[in-house]
């Protein structure tokens, strides 16, 4: 039997894809094709948002050409699925002509020609839907943000608005507006990127006036805003996310599926850590008691993130150990979180520096996610037999903030309320701690 094997993306799957498809099955009798689970399509350079990795599988598989789907999930995977199917030709586009000529080395490599006239940039350009973004607060994230929309399709930035107007020009003056009013009003969504205390008053204002939002994390810093705000976006029919980078990476989510999926047995264990060493003059905002600075409202929901998506919202209590500066915002801050049958931990440091790893402890074995974890582009499973470990690697696109634009402007357009990546409940959840400590509660000054 004559094994082939072909990758694509094959969003908004069309007469080419079909085409591609018949000619690599006719190459042989037992046809594999890896859908891309990263949706990255590196003709294009844009994330796509229109169909997700399992609606682009299920679709490859109703064309009826293809004995078996897999998903390609990291770099250098293709070699691994070579030698795993026991493959005889692997075949692409001819657009990709040399590109996977190394592949010679362990099958026959063929390009096949392409069907003209038709693509999935032309199908995208027919039916093509834009996101409106207006962006308030032009800080040095924001900045950030502002170049990577670029980078996803359907997206784009019409207005700016920051107290500080020159900020906003620095980014394209032409799109400065005077108000928050006049942003909300300009725009179909808003990412917020203000200091956190003022997160709550401007996603209300945007969700009242039925606009989807993207805030940042910390999205709020009590649980009942959380809740408020969730309820009013259900209300109004419109998207409500927070903007937690690493939540919506292909690699962190790979991670998580293999967890839950019962790699290293049963979770026991959870240890994450971040930390900033930048030096008091590069961190006044960061260390500005009124604007919600200090190391847990900094960086808090990013070690948080692991421990509410693969030990749940349900804890039984959190104890949290601070060493506040003179101004009394914690500079170095430890939370010990207890479930039943788990413990977690979360370390975190503003001009304190700690080992800014991941490990997730289980059963069978663990995880481990080199710093810096929160961008993970690399990590290991872990056993007992070193046989058995396993080492996957990524790609992640400086600054990462990509990520959760595509799955913000996903939602939008597929009309989803909230993304399995980062729900409502573990964004409450998240909220409870922050307002756990700034209430002092089961929190101890070291």
């Amino acid at each position: 039997m004559k094994r082939v094997i072909t990758y694509g993306t094959y969003d908004l799957l069309h007469e080419g894809h079909i085409n591609l498809l018949r000619r690599a099955k006719a190459l042989g009798d037992y046809l594999i094709v890896g859908v891309t689970n990263d949706s990255f399509d590196r003709e294009r350079g844009k994330l796509n948002v229109r169909n997700n990795v399992l609606e682009r599988v299920e679709a490859v598989k109703a064309t009826g050409i293809v004995d078996e789907v897999i998903i390609e999930d990291y770099v250098g995977q293709k070699i691994d699925d070579i030698l795993k199917y026991d493959i005889d030709i692997f075949t692409v586009g001819s657009d990709w002509e040399g590109k996977f000529d190394y592949l010679s080395e362990y099958c026959e490599v063929v390009y096949l020609p392409r069907t003209e006239g038709v693509s999935s940039t032309m199908l995208r350009a027919e039916n093509e839907v834009l996101v409106n973004i207006a962006i308030v607060g032009c800080g040095r994230i924001a900045q950030r943000f502002y170049a990577e929309v670029d980078k996803v399709d359907a997206a784009r930035v019409v207005a700016l608005y920051d107290t500080n107007r020159e900020a906003a020009a620095r980014l394209d003056e032409s799109l400065v507006v005077d108000s928050l009013e006049e942003a909300v009003e300009a725009a179909d969504a808003v990412y917020i990127a203000t200091p956190h205390n003022l997160h709550y008053q401007q996603a209300k204002y945007a969700l009242e006036h039925g606009r989807h939002v993207l805030c940042e994390t910390p999205m709020v810093l009590r649980e009942g805003e959380a809740e408020e705000l969730f309820a009013i976006a259900k209300e109004r029919g419109v998207v409500l996310l927070e903007a937690n980078k690493t939540a919506f990476s292909p690699a962190f989510n790979h991670l998580v599926t293999l967890v839950k999926s019962g790699l290293i047995g049963d979770v026991v264990g959870i240890d994450a850590s971040e930390s900033k060493l930048w030096g008091e003059e590069n961190l006044k905002r960061e260390l500005d008691p009124d604007m919600a600075g200090g190391s847990l409202y900094e960086m808090g929901s990013y070690p948080l993130l692991p421990i509410v998506r693969l030990l749940g919202v349900d804890y039984e209590q959190i104890d949290i150990y601070s060493r506040m500066n003179e101004r009394g915002v914690d500079v170095y801050t430890r939370g010990i979180v207890r479930y039943k049958g788990a413990i977690a931990s979360f370390q975190l440091g503003l001009g304190v520096k700690t080992e800014g790893n991941l490990v997730i402890s289980g059963t069978q074995g663990y995880v481990y996610v080199p710093s810096p974890w929160w961008k993970t582009d690399y990590f290991e499973l872990r056993y007992e037999d070193q046989n058995r470990n396993k080492k996957y690697f990524y790609k992640w696109d400086e600054p990462g903030l990509r990520y959760e634009i595509q799955e913000f402007v996903s939602l939008i357009i597929n009309h989803r309320s909230s993304s399995a990546r980062l729900t409502p409940r573990q964004s409450i959840a998240m909220a409870r701690v922050m307002e756990q400590f700034a209430n002092r509660e089961n929190m101890f000054e070291i």
